[in-house]
């Protein structure tokens, strides 16, 4: 049975083959605990983490002592979040985010306002930017931190890191990044950004499951961040648990790899997209869901009219592997919180696929799943026609 074309890079990536050969000797061969600082075993992996955080820190221009290492972007965000709440709680108890914002973000922000901490939800435009206008006016005496992802997981946006970042210093407030599907994609600065912390993740970038970042500045401002995991002191007291070595040399490999071929791969993916974005665009009453360039490369969001939802996502089921919308909450029966937020109607809303497009997709399946697409969208409305 012929497996449908993989176009869901968003939820997840396969794994690069360089990634898997990178890690496999730390699996068997060196599978010490880097912790282990009396033999050889220890050394190694030690030694092997090191350069991983050297790496890692070099993407986005940090320190190796600023990296801490996660489980993935949602304990990244949750170590950011509410490390930094309690850390700051005598400062001040209110955050900033954005309605757009992946669950990770909005749920322990969420969490907090249930223990009594203010949390404004900026709105985003109709393109899925925000108003810089209205972050500044959304700025408290007792503002915390400001939370905005770098891209994102739906529509594929990319906020103005450096602007954001400039108006948080410019108050002495932190600014929190989440860039689980940014990082390699993008150019990520957390120096000229003025970014405090940064959540990243593997296997957004063709890495493994399982392992994330957290980026916390140690200088101008030294940030302080309350551990949320405790036992042992790990990273710096910030993330207690055995390091997973095999995992973490595999994030650098990716990482490695991804920044090595981000410029002629970003090139290929905006090719690919605009090609997948022509075929669609044929259709009448269809919609581009977010800013038309100021997106990933591999990204496309678009929302069809006269279609149901489910119908349409199972129409396109034998060819493509897509989904309607963020995977993390594929299971939930409610509308796109992200496309709600762009001005959609319900209806409108269910009726969306997102793209994802990746490392090994070929122009011949790009052309194969427009094709597709189309004419199971113009089959569906001539159904629709017939009732």
């Amino acid at each position: 049975m012929k497996r449908p074309i993989y176009l869901d890079c968003h939820a997840t990536t396969p794994v690069d083959e360089r990634v898997v050969a990178a890690m496999l000797p730390y699996f068997t061969e060196h599978f010490g605990n880097p912790s282990s600082i009396n033999h050889v075993y220890g050394w190694e992996t030690e030694a092997a983490v090191k350069k991983a955080r050297e790496v890692l820190a070099e993407a986005i221009n940090a320190t190796p002592e600023e990296i801490v290492f996660t489980s993935g972007a949602t304990e990244a965000n949750n170590l950011a979040i509410k490390g930094v709440a309690e850390a700051y709680f005598q400062k001040g108890q209110h955050i900033i985010t954005v309605s757009t914002e992946h669950s990770a973000v909005i749920d322990p922000c969420n969490y907090l306002k249930s223990m009594g901490f203010e949390i404004t939800f900026l709105p985003v435009q109709a393109d899925g930017l925000i108003d810089l206008n209205l972050l500044e006016e959304a700025f408290r005496d007792d503002t915390v931190l400001v939370s905005v992802m770098a891209a994102n997981n739906e529509i594929g946006v990319l906020q103005p890191l450096a602007e954001i970042g400039k108006i948080c210093r410019e108050r002495n407030v932190l600014f929190h990044t989440d860039a689980a599907q940014a990082l390699g994609k993008i150019t990520l600065d957390v120096e000229s950004m003025n970014i405090d912390l940064m959540s990243m993740t593997a296997h957004k970038l063709y890495g493994p499951k399982g392992i994330g970042a957290l980026y916390v500045r140690r200088r101008n401002p030294r940030v302080k961040v309350a551990p949320q995991l405790h036992g042992g002191g790990h990273e710096r007291g910030m993330r207690s648990g055995t390091l997973y070595t095999p995992q973490i040399v595999g994030f650098a490999k990716a990482v490695e790899v991804a920044l090595q071929e981000q410029t002629t791969e970003c090139e290929r993916l905006t090719h690919l997209r605009e090609i997948l974005w022509e075929k669609l665009s044929q259709l009448e009453g269809i919609h581009l869901n977010g800013h038309p360039t100021q997106r990933l490369p591999g990204n496309l969001n678009v929302s069809v009219e006269g279609v149901d939802g489910a119908a349409l996502l199972l129409g396109l089921q034998p060819v493509m592997a897509v989904s309607s919308g963020a995977a993390c909450s594929s299971a939930s029966t409610a509308p796109s919180h992200v496309l709600m937020a762009l001005g959609h109607s319900e209806k409108l809303a269910y009726a969306s696929i997102r793209f994802g497009i990746g490392r090994f997709n070929t122009i011949e399946e790009i052309e194969q799943v427009g094709e597709h697409f189309v004419s199971t969208v113009q089959s569906l409305r001539k159904q629709a026609s017939l009732v």
